[in-house]
Protein backbone atom coordinates (compact mmCIF):
# COMPACT_ATOMS: atom_id res chain seq x y z
CA UNK A 1 0.00 0.00 0.00
CA UNK A 2 1.30 3.44 -1.08
CA UNK A 3 1.54 6.50 1.68
CA UNK A 4 0.10 9.62 1.42
CA UNK A 5 2.94 11.09 0.39
CA UNK A 6 3.48 8.89 -2.56
CA UNK A 7 0.34 9.24 -3.64
CA UNK A 8 0.11 12.95 -3.72
CA UNK A 9 3.37 13.05 -5.64
CA UNK A 10 1.78 10.52 -8.17
CA UNK A 11 -1.38 13.05 -8.68
CA UNK A 12 1.28 15.72 -8.94
CA UNK A 13 3.16 14.21 -11.99
CA UNK A 14 -0.37 13.21 -13.63
CA UNK A 15 -1.39 16.95 -12.91
CA UNK A 16 1.88 18.38 -14.54
CA UNK A 17 0.83 15.89 -17.42
CA UNK A 18 -2.93 17.57 -17.95
CA UNK A 19 -1.52 20.84 -17.87
CA UNK A 20 0.40 20.04 -20.64
CA UNK A 21 -2.75 20.05 -22.73
CA UNK A 22 -3.58 23.89 -22.32
CA UNK A 23 -1.88 25.70 -24.67
CA UNK A 24 -1.32 29.96 -25.28
CA UNK A 25 -4.40 32.11 -25.43
CA UNK A 26 -6.91 29.21 -23.64
CA UNK A 27 -9.80 30.05 -21.55
CA UNK A 28 -9.05 26.90 -19.26
CA UNK A 29 -11.62 25.42 -16.52
CA UNK A 30 -9.87 25.56 -12.68
CA UNK A 31 -11.51 22.48 -10.94
CA UNK A 32 -11.61 21.80 -7.46
CA UNK A 33 -10.42 19.91 -4.76
CA UNK A 34 -7.05 18.83 -3.27
CA UNK A 35 -6.04 17.11 -6.56
CA UNK A 36 -6.83 20.15 -9.07
CA UNK A 37 -5.07 22.55 -6.98
CA UNK A 38 -1.97 20.80 -8.15
CA UNK A 39 -2.97 21.22 -11.32
CA UNK A 40 -3.61 24.56 -10.72
CA UNK A 41 0.12 24.86 -9.23
CA UNK A 42 1.40 23.30 -12.09
CA UNK A 43 -0.71 25.87 -14.82
CA UNK A 44 0.68 28.80 -12.86
CA UNK A 45 4.32 27.92 -12.83
CA UNK A 46 3.60 27.68 -16.80
CA UNK A 47 2.04 31.31 -16.08
CA UNK A 48 4.47 32.94 -14.09
CA UNK A 49 7.25 31.40 -17.59
CA UNK A 50 4.75 33.55 -20.18
CA UNK A 51 1.96 30.97 -20.67
CA UNK A 52 -1.20 33.70 -21.55
CA UNK A 53 -4.76 32.19 -20.67
CA UNK A 54 -7.54 32.94 -18.72
CA UNK A 55 -9.09 30.61 -15.96
CA UNK A 56 -12.60 30.17 -15.15
CA UNK A 57 -12.67 28.97 -11.50
CA UNK A 58 -15.68 26.56 -10.24
CA UNK A 59 -15.58 27.02 -6.51
CA UNK A 60 -14.72 30.28 -4.55
CA UNK A 61 -11.52 28.33 -2.75
CA UNK A 62 -9.92 27.96 -6.56
CA UNK A 63 -10.49 31.40 -7.13
CA UNK A 64 -8.95 32.50 -4.59
CA UNK A 65 -5.88 30.21 -5.22
CA UNK A 66 -5.66 30.87 -8.70
CA UNK A 67 -5.33 34.91 -7.83
CA UNK A 68 -2.91 34.07 -4.85
CA UNK A 69 -0.78 32.46 -7.50
CA UNK A 70 -1.24 34.72 -10.17
CA UNK A 71 -2.88 32.90 -12.63
CA UNK A 72 -5.42 35.38 -14.67
CA UNK A 73 -8.95 34.82 -14.65
CA UNK A 74 -11.82 35.34 -16.71
CA UNK A 75 -15.32 37.93 -16.41
CA UNK A 76 -17.30 34.47 -14.25
CA UNK A 77 -20.69 36.42 -16.63
CA UNK A 78 -18.85 36.33 -19.72
CA UNK A 79 -16.78 33.35 -21.08
CA UNK A 80 -15.80 33.41 -24.40
CA UNK A 81 -15.36 29.64 -24.58
CA UNK A 82 -13.99 27.13 -22.48
CA UNK A 83 -11.32 25.35 -24.56
CA UNK A 84 -10.04 22.59 -21.84
CA UNK A 85 -11.32 21.90 -17.92
CA UNK A 86 -9.11 20.14 -15.74
CA UNK A 87 -10.26 18.63 -12.63
CA UNK A 88 -10.12 15.97 -10.43
CA UNK A 89 -12.23 13.18 -9.49
CA UNK A 90 -13.74 10.65 -6.87
CA UNK A 91 -14.24 8.02 -9.09
CA UNK A 92 -13.48 7.34 -12.77
CA UNK A 93 -14.80 4.02 -14.65
CA UNK A 94 -12.68 1.97 -16.39
CA UNK A 95 -13.97 2.12 -20.20
CA UNK A 96 -16.77 4.71 -20.27
CA UNK A 97 -14.49 7.74 -17.92
CA UNK A 98 -17.44 7.95 -16.66
CA UNK A 99 -17.01 9.95 -13.07
CA UNK A 100 -18.73 10.37 -9.73
CA UNK A 101 -17.33 13.78 -8.34
CA UNK A 102 -18.27 16.29 -5.38
CA UNK A 103 -17.12 15.47 -2.12
CA UNK A 104 -15.16 18.54 -2.17
CA UNK A 105 -18.81 20.23 -2.48
CA UNK A 106 -18.49 22.18 -5.63
CA UNK A 107 -20.25 19.58 -7.95
CA UNK A 108 -22.62 22.25 -9.30
CA UNK A 109 -20.07 24.71 -10.69
CA UNK A 110 -17.81 21.94 -11.50
CA UNK A 111 -20.40 20.50 -14.06
CA UNK A 112 -21.30 24.01 -15.33
CA UNK A 113 -17.97 24.68 -16.23
CA UNK A 114 -17.35 20.80 -17.47
CA UNK A 115 -20.49 20.95 -19.72
CA UNK A 116 -19.34 24.39 -21.44
CA UNK A 117 -16.27 23.33 -22.20
CA UNK A 118 -14.81 21.54 -25.34
CA UNK A 119 -12.91 18.86 -23.54
CA UNK A 120 -12.55 18.03 -20.03
CA UNK A 121 -9.17 16.03 -18.71
CA UNK A 122 -9.44 14.52 -15.05
CA UNK A 123 -6.69 13.95 -13.00
CA UNK A 124 -6.44 11.47 -10.44
CA UNK A 125 -4.19 9.01 -8.76
CA UNK A 126 -4.57 4.93 -9.44
CA UNK A 127 -6.90 4.42 -6.51
CA UNK A 128 -9.58 6.38 -8.36
CA UNK A 129 -10.03 3.81 -11.35
CA UNK A 130 -12.98 1.29 -10.94
CA UNK A 131 -14.63 -1.14 -12.90
CA UNK A 132 -18.37 0.67 -11.86
CA UNK A 133 -19.33 3.67 -10.40
CA UNK A 134 -20.33 3.82 -6.46
CA UNK A 135 -19.44 1.00 -3.75
CA UNK A 136 -18.16 2.58 -0.68
CA UNK A 137 -17.76 6.19 -2.73
CA UNK A 138 -20.84 7.89 -2.23
CA UNK A 139 -22.77 9.82 -4.59
CA UNK A 140 -22.84 13.56 -3.90
CA UNK A 141 -26.43 15.22 -4.54
CA UNK A 142 -27.01 19.09 -4.45
CA UNK A 143 -30.13 19.79 -2.28
CA UNK A 144 -31.98 22.69 -2.16
CA UNK A 145 -32.54 23.98 1.67
CA UNK A 146 -35.90 24.82 1.80
CA UNK A 147 -37.79 21.63 2.01
CA UNK A 148 -34.67 19.56 2.66
CA UNK A 149 -36.24 17.20 4.75
CA UNK A 150 -38.77 16.56 1.76
CA UNK A 151 -35.83 15.47 -0.63
CA UNK A 152 -34.02 13.71 1.53
CA UNK A 153 -37.08 11.25 1.89
CA UNK A 154 -37.61 11.16 -2.04
CA UNK A 155 -34.22 10.49 -1.99
CA UNK A 156 -34.74 7.52 0.44
CA UNK A 157 -37.69 6.16 -1.45
CA UNK A 158 -35.43 5.82 -4.38
CA UNK A 159 -33.20 3.59 -2.36
CA UNK A 160 -30.44 5.82 -1.68
CA UNK A 161 -29.49 6.30 1.91
CA UNK A 162 -29.19 9.94 1.62
CA UNK A 163 -27.42 11.55 4.36
CA UNK A 164 -26.64 15.05 4.68
CA UNK A 165 -23.68 16.25 4.71
CA UNK A 166 -22.55 17.99 8.00
CA UNK A 167 -19.25 20.56 8.59
CA UNK A 168 -18.70 21.38 12.28
CA UNK A 169 -21.77 20.30 13.22
CA UNK A 170 -24.11 21.96 10.87
CA UNK A 171 -25.08 21.31 7.28
CA UNK A 172 -22.80 21.63 4.47
CA UNK A 173 -23.47 25.08 2.38
CA UNK A 174 -21.98 24.94 -1.02
CA UNK A 175 -20.95 28.18 -2.94
CA UNK A 176 -24.64 27.69 -4.45
CA UNK A 177 -25.89 28.55 -1.01
CA UNK A 178 -27.46 24.66 -1.30
CA UNK A 179 -27.18 21.55 0.68
CA UNK A 180 -25.48 17.97 -0.03
CA UNK A 181 -27.19 14.88 0.70
CA UNK A 182 -23.95 11.88 0.41
CA UNK A 183 -26.41 8.87 -1.43
CA UNK A 184 -25.34 5.15 -1.26
CA UNK A 185 -24.99 3.13 -5.09
CA UNK A 186 -24.41 -0.08 -3.32
CA UNK A 187 -25.43 -2.24 -5.58
CA UNK A 188 -25.02 -2.29 -9.71
CA UNK A 189 -27.06 0.74 -11.05
CA UNK A 190 -27.94 1.88 -14.54
CA UNK A 191 -26.05 4.94 -13.81
CA UNK A 192 -27.83 7.00 -16.85
CA UNK A 193 -31.48 5.68 -15.50
CA UNK A 194 -30.22 6.90 -11.96
CA UNK A 195 -29.22 10.19 -13.15
CA UNK A 196 -32.61 11.13 -15.13
CA UNK A 197 -34.44 10.47 -12.31
CA UNK A 198 -32.47 12.27 -9.74
CA UNK A 199 -32.62 15.33 -11.92
CA UNK A 200 -36.49 14.84 -12.19
CA UNK A 201 -36.65 14.66 -8.40
CA UNK A 202 -38.32 18.04 -6.84
CA UNK A 203 -35.75 19.64 -5.19
CA UNK A 204 -32.53 18.39 -6.82
CA UNK A 205 -30.20 21.13 -8.01
CA UNK A 206 -27.77 18.39 -9.27
CA UNK A 207 -25.65 15.06 -8.77
CA UNK A 208 -22.38 14.29 -8.81
CA UNK A 209 -23.10 11.95 -11.65
CA UNK A 210 -20.75 13.50 -14.16
CA UNK A 211 -21.80 11.23 -17.74
CA UNK A 212 -19.96 11.58 -21.10
CA UNK A 213 -18.21 14.76 -20.14
CA UNK A 214 -14.43 13.65 -19.19
CA UNK A 215 -12.75 13.43 -22.61
CA UNK A 216 -9.35 12.26 -21.03
CA UNK A 217 -8.08 10.56 -17.75
CA UNK A 218 -4.95 11.24 -16.40
CA UNK A 219 -3.75 8.41 -14.15
CA UNK A 220 -0.90 8.46 -12.02
CA UNK A 221 0.42 5.20 -11.11
CA UNK A 222 3.52 3.54 -9.22
CA UNK A 223 4.31 2.25 -12.86
CA UNK A 224 4.15 5.82 -14.43
CA UNK A 225 1.55 7.63 -16.21
CA UNK A 226 -1.53 6.37 -17.80
CA UNK A 227 -3.29 8.71 -20.59
CA UNK A 228 -7.12 6.99 -20.55
CA UNK A 229 -8.97 8.50 -23.59
CA UNK A 230 -12.78 8.07 -24.39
Amino acid sequence: MITESQQTALKRAAARRAVDEVQDGMVVGLGSGSTAELALEALAERVACGLRISGVPTSERTRALAQKLGVPLADPDDWPRIDVTIDGADQVARGSLDLIKGLGGALLREKIVAAASRRMVVVVDESKIVDRLGGATPLPVEIVAFGCHRTLERLEAMGLGPRLRLAAGRPFVSDGGNLIADCAMASPLDVALLGRKLSATVGVVETGLFLGLASMVVVGRTTGIEVMKR
